[in-house]
């Protein structure tokens, strides 16, 4: 039965449904593939003994003939940022290391009650920091894909969320949890050559989940279809009381509503996004993806996003400024890693923990932060962001007048060394050119994979749509993934 982790979270949720294998066929075959993949050092804990408990949950409900959930039978790789009652829950972070929370997050809670089981606790980038999976307490995550041009580089599998699409791309899990505050879920997604999606900010719960940016934080879904993340997703949206930025609106059934036929849509084409130094094999998949949509119906019209330029530095200055007020909690005092040093006072025990606890990145972002954020320097630097931020969210309604969907490129470059930018955290910050627009405007965004470069290495596109409007996001993303026909996947070196 090793076929099994081939199979897509709706294969295996109808195959359990049918009769046709056993819950605890599954997860012990995706346990088995775990268990061999150390090398990519993809989780950081593995919990093999919940995905089995939980699909024998699914297979004795079957047994009794009730009703089982939209992703029963499903084992799944939980993003190390959700909190997992009696689990470690760490962020990748050292100041956390230990850490077993006495309560479950809204959406991992969502996904048990679907049905879904446990495989572990994937790796990140600490505190979800990061664009290659470089800056995790537990060492780097290592992409599957590896060129084809003679060397035998690791390469980032994206971040912050690179063990969740290097365990699907690997076919460690069928589809995993992932967050997206500047581009988390896509561009690992097309790092990987699988498909992610950001939805509307607030229609995911963020209860439970390690903060990072408040007003940025989106939950997601990552699987290697358009369907099966909206299947996942609609396990793992809807209205929750605890989140005050949580959206009381009905979760609709996007796997039942997909189409791929676009008559009568628009897609909007940004020209602010063909930018100097973009790769043009990234150029040439965008026109692919053009004319893709334009095959299913779609008309593509020109748009423009005037501000896009001023959305990266706009977002290094909100998204540090939230984080330096989220991590001001880690103190030692209640709970994680407490340094204490011989004949210290408190603010010496503040000190001595977050220097031990957190790593370069974290730090660099909260001195970011707390320097835009402090007196003389507030309207100067954050005011002036989130000014800017507003004029990205205008850009994109007025674009919205004219088209359904924005089709993009989701990364400017494929998959790079490990290592390739580490010392040079702008060369990082731009990797999420394209993707941070979306995120400040709190749009639903979605990449899919479109092609392999000429070094084998996958390409990504994304789908940027109105609030709210999921739908369309994912019918243009099935349209892409229809007429790509991409169906690669890594050869196993680990």
């Amino acid at each position: 039965m090793s076929d099994l982790t081939n199979l897509g979270v709706k294969a295996i949720r109808d195959g359990v449904a049918a009769g046709d294998f056993t819950a605890r066929e599954v997860a012990e075959a995706f346990n088995a593939n775990v268990a061999a993949a150390a090398d990519l050092n993809a989780f950081i804990v593995t919990t093999p003994e919940h995905a089995l408990a939980a699909a024998d949950a699914v297979d004795a409900k079957r047994a009794a003939g009730e009703e089982l959930g939209t992703m029963a039978g499903v084992p799944i790789g939980m993003k190390d940022l959700f909190a997992t009652r009696g689990v470690q829950t760490t962020a990748a972070s050292a100041i956390l290391e230990g850490f077993k929370p006495e309560y479950e997050s809204t959406v991992s809670q969502k996904l048990w009650d679907a049905g879904a089981g446990m495989l572990g606790k994937l790796n990140l980038d600490q505190f979800a920091m990061g664009s290659s999976n470089e800056t995790s307490h537990f060492g780097n995550v290592a992409n599957p894909w590896k060129a084809n041009d003679g060397g035998n580089a690791v390469l980032a599998p994206g971040g912050s969320s690179g063990g969740s699409s290097a365990a699907v791309a690997a076919r460690l899990a069928p589809a995993a949890t992932g967050t997206d505050t500047g581009g988390s879920i896509r561009q690992p997604a097309a790092f990987t050559g699988i498909s992610g999606i950001k939805p509307t900010y607030g229609r995911c719960s963020r209860w439970g989940i390690v903060a990072f940016a408040s007003s940025l934080d989106q939950a997601g879904p990552m699987a290697r279809s358009v369907e099966d993340c909206a299947v996942m997703l609609g396990a793992m949206a809807g209205f929750d009381p605890k989140d005050s930025t949580s959206l009381d609106a009905p979760v609709p059934d996007w796997a039942g509503a997909l189409n791929a036929d676009l008559r009568g849509k628009k897609v909007g084409i940004p020209k602010e996004y063909r930018m100097d130094g973009t790769d043009a094999e990234i150029l040439a998949s965008w026109d692919d993806g053009i004319a893709w949509l334009k095959d299913a119906g779609a008309e593509v019209v020109d748009v423009s996003l005037p501000h896009t330029k001023y959305a990266l530095p706009a977002y290094y200055i909100v998204a540090p400024a939230e984080a330096s007020s989220n991590l001001a909690r880690y103190d030692g005092v209640r709970y994680g890693l407490r340094d204490l040093p011989e004949g210290a006072g408190l603010q010496d025990m503040y000190a001595a923990t977050r220097a031990a606890g957190f790593g370069p990145e974290v730090k660099r972002r909260i001195m970011l932060g707390t320097y835009v954020l402090s007196a003389g320097f507030y309207d100067a630097y954050y005011t002036q962001a989130m000014k800017v931020r507003t004029l990205i969210q205008r850009d994109f309604n007025e674009a919205f007048d004219k088209c359904d969907v924005i089709l993009a490129p989701t990364t400017p470059t494929a998959a790079f060394p490990l290592g390739d930018k580490l010392d040079d955290p702008l060369a990082m910050y731009l990797n999420d050119v394209f993707s941070v627009p979306a995120s400040l405007a709190g749009l639903p965004a979605m990449s899919v994979p479109s092609r392999l470069n000429a070094k084998g290495l996958p390409l990504g596109l994304q789908l940027v749509g109105k609030a709210m409007d999921e739908q369309m996001v994912l019918n243009a993303g099935l349209a892409i993934e229809q007429r790509s026909g991409f169906d690669a996947q890594p050869e196993k070196w680990w």
